[in-house]
């Protein structure tokens, strides 16, 4: 893959870049602040883009907005935000968008699930921490029809909000490809998410999960 890396941490940083490059990706730029983040992407138009969340001019969101920025123009990019504590103002619009990822920092000490999560965003898939989902669950809105979820397809649904393929899924839970599939099809026909060619499916079951208005 080829990477741009935003965060203003010189040290995590060039940390990020030395761990990608051993992995066999390029890392084509890397950027202190998130006009210079923005910038080098649109000039090296990469695979993906890994942005810390807050970065100068302000250090606030400007890696959020930066995100939105770069999805609205570049919809195919994948990218993942890194935090060092769960801040999920604007994660669901990114979420519903697509090949996006948002982890926290600490994940990246754990580096094979972490370049996995950097491969399924840049493959058009989502990685969100298990920390982001537990947090946006505490304030979603009650929906009826979560109320028909059982526990185990709650645990299905939970691994699908962060990413994960039935396959991922079944060996994190210890179970038959076909079981996970059966929990999918039974989660999905709960919630009322008919068969269509313009919606995905498993996007919108997160989505409701979350307590984002499909």
């Amino acid at each position: 893959m080829r990477i741009v890396i935003g965060e203003d941490s010189a040290l995590f940083r060039e940390g990020l870049a030395h761990l990608l490059s051993d992995a066999g990706h390029e890392v084509v730029a890397k950027a202190a602040d998130a006009p210079t983040l923005v910038a080098a992407v649109d000039a090296t138009r990469p695979d993906l883009a890994l942005i810390d969340i807050r970065m100068p001019p302000t250090s606030t969101d400007d890696g959020t907005l930066a995100a939105r920025r770069l999805r609205r123009d570049q919809p195919t990019l994948g990218i993942v935000l890194l935090s060092q504590h769960t801040e999920t103002r604007h994660a669901v619009e990114l979420v519903a968008a697509g090949r996006f990822g948002y982890l926290l920092k600490d994940r990246v000490l754990d580096v094979e699930n972490f370049l996995d999560a950097l491969r399924r965003v840049a493959a058009g898939g989502s990685a969100l921490d298990p920390e982001i989902v537990t947090r946006l669950l505490t304030s979603r809105r009650r929906d009826d029809r979560l109320s028909r979820i059982t526990a185990r397809e709650r645990e299905v649904l939970a691994l699908m909000a962060e990413g994960r393929t039935n396959l991922g899924i079944a060996r994190r839970l210890r179970l038959a490809d076909r079981t996970v599939e059966t929990h999918v099809g039974s989660i999905l026909a709960k919630l009322g998410l008919a068969e269509s060619d313009e919606d995905h499916r498993r996007v919108l079951a997160v989505l409701l999960y979350l307590g984002h208005s499909t």
